[in-house]
């Protein structure tokens, strides 16, 4: 079918859909929905068959879907109605949550209903909860409700308010009166409050008198003080007391116009004053990495005789059976130079244990999404904060590349794009949960990457795709991401699912009879290929155009690092997502003024015409790599 996507923005859950749609065989476009006249002229084109609105809290106009079969996706039960639907959830702490596919209606959220689908609630933010269960319910949800409509025999059920399973009520839009905190209330609740608001729209507190949005809330069990003092801070988050306990609050954006940043980082010299607290002690073969300490000062501890508490972590360690096991918990992704150093110093520690697989986990949420723009804006001279931290991200890159000692595993359990999927690459084997989308590119924040993609994405997909991924700026799904090479096997389940899945496998690697085989294998590959072209070339050569994306008369990637992190949406729909915008023809008079990369900038900051043709993207000199053959039955011993 031909299939047209509304939705506010081309985010984690409208690709998921994408990607799931063009698996099957659908034909899909996508129109941003900017405007009211956007979307009808966007119908007008593509005459799509059926139209989905994965993520969109504008009404649909009337002669659209009066018109037209518009099935909007609802994070909500059977019944469930309002725009703040998951926000009023989590803090009515609703043990059972759903998503339900409906057709639009004249009344929001009250139309037939084409498929509805349940899920547990789990403790975490909204964005958390929609990346992971919101995600596979409307997966379920979409793909039952285009499987009926495609059938042709089988109409919507409309809501009846009668059935036993349709629990669910109108929910009024939740106000920052609504979310105000009481720092005397109880952690979970104030947690709670946060997480509803996490990511958008914050939940707004004072600090020092200044007024902030506040993001990121963990619970912390060991710290006590005065509700609404400030008790400690911690690798840019600061803990704050409430009546039993205390919260970490990990990220601020400061009302009125502030983006979002490290908590420390956004209170800037009134963060002086708050006292650095140690990294937590953890479980039993657990260790935490606080950014004070280099990697020499840093200690495994066993704390097996030590109470696990509730605090806030990015990095930290777990051993079993021959495996160590790094998780790295980034904030939306995002890798800042201090966070890239931390796990550079964490990946070299853990390579010093008495293991045999070293398994990288990433976050829940994100496994990496590269480097941190929002810090990188807030720096005082921003093309130097680029440049450092892609040096630091390179750092990080280059000491998995190096690891002689394990096999090292990259599990991705979330989402990754730009350097966060050549992070992965890194490694000797790469997993990854069923459903995770991956963009291999840079060229959407007018980049030309670094962190050795040139090396690490041919050596895996081969040059021509390489540039198809990197050009293209598409997501890649998990089937096809397998079946291109680009991991080596994904598991469907739910995170904690796929984690058991991750350690029996990596423990099967590690007791494998051909482990030493593997591990000297890999050395071998890694010997030729450095004597072909050595390492540092790779970087040079990339970090020679990032210098010019840096620091040359081209603004393009700092102008749109502003737009993003700000979130300023210039011009229409990119073309490389509305496919009827550049296949069917604009009406006359129009002209789209998208370049193929989809890059929305006015006339005044026309982008490189380099950056904007796919072929004009330099690639890394692999003329003289060994034969395919050879180079996959080396790899092969080692990937398994």
């Amino acid at each position: 079918m031909r299939v047209l996507f509304v939705a506010n923005a081309y985010n984690s859950l409208c690709q998921r859909m994408h990607v799931e749609l063009l698996d099957r065989g659908h034909e899909v476009s996508i129109e941003l929905a900017t405007s009211e006249l956007a979307m009808v002229e966007a119908v007008e084109l593509y005459r799509p068959d059926l139209i989905l609105a994965p993520m969109l809290t504008r009404p649909i106009p009337e002669r659209i879907w009066r018109n037209h079969v518009c099935i909007i996706l609802h994070p909500g039960i059977r019944g469930d109605r309002g725009a703040s639907s998951l926000d009023w959830a989590i803090v009515e702490d609703q043990r059972v949550w759903g998503v339900t596919a409906l057709q639009a209606a004249a009344e929001m959220d009250a139309g037939d209903v084409w498929s509805a689908h349940e899920f547990l609630m789990r403790p975490a933010s909204k964005s958390s909860l929609y990346r992971n269960e919101i995600m596979e319910a409307a997966v379920r949800a979409l793909l039952e409700a285009v499987e009926r409509f495609a059938s042709g025999r089988s109409e919507p059920e409309p809501l009846d308010h009668g059935r036993s399973d349709t629990r669910g009520r109108w929910h009024p839009l939740m106000k920052q009166a609504d979310r105000r905190i009481d720092w005397s209330e109880s952690t979970a609740t104030i947690v709670r409050r946060i997480r509803a608001g996490d990511s958008r729209p914050g939940t707004l507190d004072a600090i020092d008198d200044t007024q902030y949005y506040l993001y990121g809330a963990h619970a912390e069990d060991a710290l006590k003080g005065s509700p609404g003092e400030l008790l400690a801070q911690r690798d840019g988050a600061i803990c704050r007391a409430t009546g039993d306990g205390a919260v970490w609050i990990s990220h601020l954006r400061r009302q009125g116009g502030g983006i979002k940043l490290p908590a420390a980082l956004a209170l800037g010299e009134a963060a002086a004053g708050i006292p650095v607290a140690e990294a937590a002690s953890v479980a039993v073969q657990k260790f935490a990495i606080p950014s004070s300490q280099s990697e020499s000062e840093l200690r495994i501890r066993d704390t097996s005789d030590a109470a696990d508490h509730r605090t806030f972590r990015e990095i930290w360690y777990e051993e079993t059976d021959h495996v160590g096991y790094l998780h790295f918990d980034f904030y939306n992704g995002a890798m800042s130079t201090d966070q890239c150093r931390r796990l550079t110093d964490a990946v070299g520690t853990a390579t010093q244990r008495p293991t045999r697989v070293l398994v990288l986990m990433g976050g829940t949420d994100f496994f990496s999404n590269g480097i941190h723009l929002n810090v990188i804006e807030a720096a005082p001279d921003p093309a130097d904060e680029s440049w450092a931290n892609i040096n630091a991200m390179n750092d990080l890159v280059q000491s998995i590349i190096l690891t002689k000692s394990h096999l090292v595993v990259s599990a991705m359990q979330g989402n990754a794009a730009a350097g966060g999927v050549t992070l992965a690459l890194a490694a000797d084997v790469v997993w990854a949960r069923e459903g995770v989308v991956l963009n291999p590119h840079y060229r959407r924040m007018g980049l030309y990457g670094s962190e050795y993609w040139t090396y690490l994405l041919p050596r895996r997909v081969g040059a021509r795709c390489a540039r198809e991924l990197t050009t293209a700026c598409l997501p890649v799904g998990t089937r096809r991401a397998k079946r291109i090479g680009l991991v080596d096997e994904y598991f469907g389940a739910p995170v904690t699912g796929f984690a058991r899945w991750v350690r029996i496998r990596a423990e099967e690697l590690a007791h494998a009879p051909d482990w030493h085989e593997r591990l000297s294998a890999k050395v071998a590959v890694r010997m030729v290929e450095q004597a072909i072209k050595p390492l540092e070339r790779y970087r040079q050569e990339e970090l020679a155009q990032m210098r010019t994306n840096f620091y040359g008369p081209d603004r393009t990637y700092h102008i749109m690092r502003h737009n993003f992190v700000h979130k300023i949406q210039r011009g229409p729909t990119p073309s490389y997502l509305a496919k009827h915008r550049t296949v069917f023809a604009a009406p006359a008079g129009r002209k789209n003024p998208i370049d193929p990369a989809g890059v929305r900038l006015s006339a005044s900051d026309r982008v490189n015409p380099r950056l904007s043709k796919p072929a004009d993207v330099p690639m890394a000199d692999n003329s003289n790599k060994p034969p395919p053959q050879r180079r996959s039955r080396f790899l092969s011993l080692f990937r398994g």
